[in-house]
């Protein structure tokens, strides 16, 4: 996150006069100004390049009542504030002679002056100022899968793969290594630093990896990598989705997140005399993930197709436990080559999620296991994939939360999770959970058709 301190003679900040720089330069002729809703959806406003001194010193007004979750009509005037540090032209819309750019905004409580409770990308702020009163930097690196499917004669989506690869295959039957190409090229046009990228295990399923940063330039990231996908698969005449499940019997697609704290520029996870490598401090911060994983998951899995993912067999971790070998526990400790990479992946948000929810809330959890000094069980080092109900039992091994309705249960009586969203958004979120648990208890699928239309 920039920290605007410098201002130029203009009465700009440095980083904001810099912008208007860029945009002379790369002949950028029009602004999006983006934002996401409550649900996660990148929403815009696009503005002339000429208006961006002015969107930088007054903002932009909207309608919020017009966004999903955010206010009534009576309170409806919203505005954006562009952060000069996400500037970054589109990798779709730049030619020599124009481009297009987009900004990264907060959104602004008009009436106020003050940070709009409901905006997301505050609620991931709150967390991050609570760590860093608590002495923490926190760093992010999240790992999200899609799926590459065929668009039917009229453009729409359908679920035919354009490849039939496996887990790190190669072409011939990986037949979207080029569109990962032109995927990354466009990401590292907008500032990535790509890792690696690979097919994953699933046919017409992938993984681009990007690496860590602070918790809201990671959130800001995968916002980006999710529309960069989008529109260079389009390209290619394909569809890119980030649904979980969207084909039943192979595997979903998840969003691995790795986190770490650093205090005073060393990592607090990391303690070379620990038979894990993990310090108390991230030992605490694990304990807390797991106790308030149930409850996290109503937001890390907010989708009643997530719960189709989080099934057994299919490589998606449900089982509340931690280890530092294998995935079948909901957490586990990656091997590290050097101190500052010591860190805790957590193996059950999915790449539906709203990133700056999600991260706030295993933030805020995993603080709380800091703050009251959770002891994290032992590791598991056996298949938790094998085990029978009575050695879970044993082994004191609960299950995530099977449907959307029990994680908004959980949701609902965990305080550290809905203090971590606030009382706008944990509001406006339960409300809009709760009618699409209804839409989908009202509706007749595919399956119960083909099961019962002619047996009864």
């Amino acid at each position: 996150m920039t920290n605007e301190t410098s201002v130029t003679d203009g009465g700009l900040s440095a980083e904001a006069q810099h912008v208007l720089d860029q945009i002379d330069e790369q002949n950028v002729d029009f602004l999006r100004l983006q934002f996401t809703d409550i649900l996660g959806t990148v929403k815009n406003v696009s503005i002339p390049a000429s208006q961006a001194e002015k969107a930088f010193e007054e903002g932009i007004y909207f309608d919020g009542s017009s966004i999903e979750g955010f206010v009534r009509i009576q309170e409806s005037d919203m505005r954006l504030k562009p952060d000069p540090s996400t500037f970054a032209v589109l990798p779709w819309r730049h030619t020599e002679e124009s481009a297009a750019a987009r900004l990264i905004c907060d959104v602004m409580d008009t009436s106020t002056g003050e940070p709009f409770e409901g905006d997301p990308r505050g609620v991931l702020k709150r967390a991050v100022d609570r760590a860093e009163g608590m002495g923490y930097d926190v760093n992010f690196a999240p790992e999200p899968e899609f799926f590459l499917f065929e668009e039917d004669e009229d453009g729409r989506a359908t679920t035919k793969t354009n490849d039939v690869g496996g887990y790190f295959d190669l072409a011939p039957k990986d037949l979207a290594q080029d569109v990962r190409r032109d995927i990354i090229f466009g990401l590292e046009s907008m500032g990535f630093e790509i890792e690696a990228s690979h097919h994953e295990v699933a046919r017409g399923q992938h993984e681009i990896n990007f690496t860590y940063d602070d918790a809201v330039s990671t959130a800001d990231n995968v916002a980006t990598f999710r529309s960069v996908v989008r529109a260079i698969a389009a390209e290619h005449e394909l569809h890119a989705t980030f649904m979980p499940k969207p084909i039943a019997g192979i595997n979903g697609s998840g969003m691995h997140t790795h986190m770490s704290l650093f205090e005073d520029g060393e990592n607090a996870f990391h303690d070379e005399d620990d038979e894990f490598s993990l310090s108390g401090t991230a030992k605490e911060f694990l304990a807390g993930v797991l106790e308030h994983a149930p409850a996290i998951t109503a937001v890390s899995n907010p989708t009643v197709n997530s719960y189709k993912r989080l099934v057994p067999g299919y490589e998606a971790p449900v089982y509340v436990a931690w280890s530092d070998r294998n995935r079948s526990a909901l957490i586990r400790k990656p091997a590290a080559r050097t101190p500052a990479a010591s860190r805790i992946e957590a193996r059950f948000p999915d790449p539906s999620c709203n990133p700056y929810l999600a991260f706030a809330a295993l933030i805020h959890a995993g603080l709380d296991g800091i703050d009251e000094g959770y002891e994290a069980p032992d590791p598991v080092r056996e298949n938790i994939y094998d085990f029978d109900e009575e050695k879970r039992e044993e082994y004191g091994i609960e299950t995530l939360p099977t449907t959307l309705e029990s994680a908004v249960e959980k949701l609902e009586g965990d305080d550290v999770v809905l203090d971590a969203l606030g009382d706008h958004i944990s509001e406006s979120f339960l409300e809009a959970k709760k009618a699409e648990i209804t839409d989908y208890h009202v509706s007749v699928s595919e399956w119960e058709k083909e099961r019962y239309l002619e047996t009864f």
